[in-house]
């Protein structure tokens, strides 16, 4: 069943508390909430944290975003397999320690883009937004030159280097899709932009481990259904995001949960139709009343919120589709 998720900092304060009082008993841990833009963890780091959540009661579920895989791993540059020796070592540990569900992203240079950070929303809350005439180009030296071709032959390298170690440590791997999903940010090329690409990923190394980061947002600013996407994917999604966006890969706002244009109880059906049993967070949540909008999309009463609208949608999709599977079991019994 969809295990509801919060995304914690590393050590106990008041979030953690929030979490226990909704419900909540699994943790995303992210760079956002790290305190630092970590990506490099020792075994120690990992130790550390899972520590610390398990005294409390909370299950170190998800390590997104804050993974070391580096831009030369990301291009194909000289120097990447030093880099993807380390991504196993961290696959390995974090394999050791049990924490099941790593989440990456193949979003080079520019990696997550938002021009807007102040887009006024519902009662003065605040979203972030992306507008692709408002961005620049050159993300960097390094990028130069960069074909489409190139980003595709590094991904199968990298996968078919690192799907094995995941496969021995329990480890599932969740790609993220590029953020806004287009052609190319910043001049690089981007290729987690379509189902289509989505399954061309799947298909390099057919394998559990070798999944999907299903970040509704991203998906809805591709321009598909995004209940027939989530079925598509099926047992391929390892880990999910529940957003909605305004608009398409050019330019979008973020919304509130119960006020973009997705049907949310549809897509929760289908996460609960598909069988889907990983975590499932709330992301990019509106800054609310008494917030500073330091970190957008990420302040706490914006998730309280968000939690609370998606566990109604999760009994609701549990009772429906509950409900229509033992019709379709008696109608088989009386068939």
């Amino acid at each position: 069943m969809v295990q509801l998720s919060l995304v914690l900092p590393r050590q106990p304060d008041e979030r953690w508390q929030l979490a226990k009082q909704m419900g909540v008993e699994q943790a995303v841990v992210h760079p956002l909430e790290v305190g630092d833009d970590k990506t490099h963890w020792s075994y120690d780091d990992l130790l550390g944290t899972k520590n610390w959540l398990e005294d409390a009661g909370l299950e170190f579920a998800v390590l997104e975003g804050s993974v070391p895989i580096s831009d030369r791993i990301r291009l194909g540059l000289d120097g990447r397999d030093e880099d993807i020796a380390e991504f196993k070592g961290f696959l390995r540990d974090c394999g050791d320690l049990g924490i099941p569900v790593v989440c990456y992203d193949w979003m080079a240079g520019v990696r997550w883009a938002r021009t807007e950070a102040h887009v006024e929303s519902r009662g003065g809350s605040l979203t972030t937004g992306y507008d692709n005439a408002k961005m620049g180009t050159g993300p960097g030296t390094d990028a130069a030159d960069v074909t489409r071709e190139q980003v595709w032959d590094a991904i199968e390298y990298f996968l078919t280097e690192v799907v094995p170690v995941a496969e021995e440590a329990g480890v599932k791997l969740g790609l993220h899709p590029d953020d806004p999903p287009r052609e190319s940010v910043g001049d690089i090329p981007r290729i987690a932009n379509s189902v289509e690409n989505y399954d061309r990923v799947l298909d390099i190394y057919d394998s559990e481990y070798n999944g999907v980061t299903f970040c509704q947002g991203n998906f809805a600013a591709m321009g598909v259904d995004v209940p027939e996407t989530i079925r598509h994917f099926g047992e391929k999604i390892n880990f999910a995001h529940f957003r909605d966006v305004a608009g398409d890969a050019d330019r979008f706002v973020e919304t509130w949960h119960d006020d973009g244009p997705t049907d949310m109880q549809a897509a929760m059906d289908a996460f609960v139709d598909a069988g889907f049993d990983g975590p499932m967070r709330p992301d990019h949540v509106p800054t609310m009343a008494g917030e500073d909008n330091s970190n957008p999309g990420y302040h706490t009463k914006g998730r309280l919120f968000a939690i609370g609208y998606m566990r109604g949608l999760l009994e609701s999709a549990e009772g429906t589709v509950g409900a229509a599977q033992e019709t379709a079991e008696a109608t088989e019994g009386g068939a």
